[in-house]
């Protein structure tokens, strides 16, 4: 399972919201174990598939096989993920990423 990408949806898709707040929105899923998520960690498979339908994505975006990469998100959405996935660079610095990002998208 691509844990990174899953944890880069999920920061980028709660948009500044607590998680207590996307874990009332989810139901069923505790704001520890969206933080556990967000920090790498493997959800069971009732949070897995309750986040994905919070994602609106297929389960399929994020399991990895052996020689396949499987996806059907857009590769804006998967650069935003893995940046906000990332460790070494400063938030404010991420963001700025973000920002450009977005606005090179919106130019195409």
């Amino acid at each position: 399972m691509n844990t990174e990408l899953l944890a880069g949806m999920l920061k980028e898709n709660r948009a500044g919201k607590g998680l207590r707040e996307i874990a009332n929105e989810i139901g069923g899923i505790s704001f520890t174990t969206l933080s556990r998520i967000e920090k790498g960690k493997v959800p069971d498979v009732e949070t897995f598939v309750k986040l994905c339908a919070w994602l609106k994505v297929p389960a399929d975006t994020f399991i990895q096989r052996a020689h396949e990469n499987i996806t059907e998100v857009s590769n804006k959405q998967s650069i935003v993920a893995h940046l906000r996935a990332e460790r070494e660079l400063p938030k404010e610095t991420i963001n700025m990423l973000i920002n450009v990002i977005d606005m090179a998208y919106k130019t195409k």
